[in-house]
């Protein structure tokens, strides 16, 4: 093996590791959204080309997007709180059920075979790019929702994003916005929701994935620490600029080109669990 043979592949995965984590980076801040949506599907591109074993690249793609989410929602969190836009009393009230589903769905995952896995992601993306694509205009009065339904929908939700590999954003503050956020409180408090979900999943994989067979050089168990730390890296300093165009712009012309984006990488899935 040459130098080139070896350093052309740690470089593509370097470059292509701190892409994905900026574009993360990015929706952190400005859509409320940990990046999972994107991390999973372009990582799992990713690893495929890299020669992964096909059967566990899809559960290290989910392990590193939740262990990178971390780092996303730690840069989203601190600069929403520092604007005010934390609700910190409705978080505490979900934080112990999302952590729950977190890590229930953390061993559903470990146990289900590839196919499985990207067809459910698949389906989600469908789901994210229409709701992204033609959004429901939201009730003018908020309902309020009972600690307990706050709680069971906060397991749910961490038990389905530890699943996909996501923060959970994406359904977290459709549920904050009912319970009466505005967009801001929204986007910060999820973060708070997301923080613990990422941290919780990791574990999650890490522990599920320990001894798996045919694990990649850097990996700790279902978590692939070099693509992380690229991740990590630019998703930490693009989430502020996020957090700070959320306050500034509109969002209905973003979200419709993400609901492509999201369309493309369904398709994507979908043909390489055929």
């Amino acid at each position: 093996m040459t130098i080139s043979d070896y350093f052309l592949p740690e470089m593509t995965l370097l470059l292509a590791s701190l892409a994905v984590g900026a574009i993360a980076g990015m929706l952190g801040g400005l859509l409320g959204l940990g990046g999972g949506v994107v991390i999973v599907p372009m990582l799992d591109w990713l690893y495929a080309k890299m020669g992964f074993p096909a059967g566990i690249s899809m559960h290290l793609a989910l392990g590193t997007s939740l262990a990178s989410i971390v780092f996303t929602y730690s840069s989203s969190l601190v600069a929403h709180q520092r604007r005010g836009s934390v609700l910190w009393s409705l978080s505490g009230t979900i934080v112990p059920w999302l952590l729950l589903g977190t890590l229930a769905g953390s061993f559903l995952a470990a146990r289900l075979s590839t196919a499985p896995l990207k067809a459910i992601f698949a389906v989600f993306l469908l789901y994210m790019a229409r709701k992204m694509a033609f959004p429901r205009a939201r009730a003018t009065s908020p309902k309020l929702l009972s600690a307990p339904s706050l709680r069971l929908a906060g397991a749910g939700i961490g038990a389905f994003s530890s699943l996909v590999g996501i923060g959970g954003g994406s359904l977290s503050v459709p549920l904050l916005l009912r319970a009466g956020a505005t967009m801001p409180q929204a986007a910060g408090t999820s973060a708070s929701m997301g923080l613990p979900i990422a941290v919780g999943g990791a574990v999650g994989y890490v522990l599920n994935g320990w001894g798996a067979p045919g694990l990649p050089e850097g990996a700790v168990g279902f978590v692939h620490l070099p693509s992380l730390l690229g991740i990590a890296a630019a998703s930490v300093c693009m989430a502020p600029v996020g957090v700070s165009l959320v306050h500034r712009l509109p969002t209905p012309v973003i979200k419709r080109i993400f609901s492509l984006l999201l369309l493309a990488g369904a398709a994507r899935m979908i043909c390489s669990a055929l």
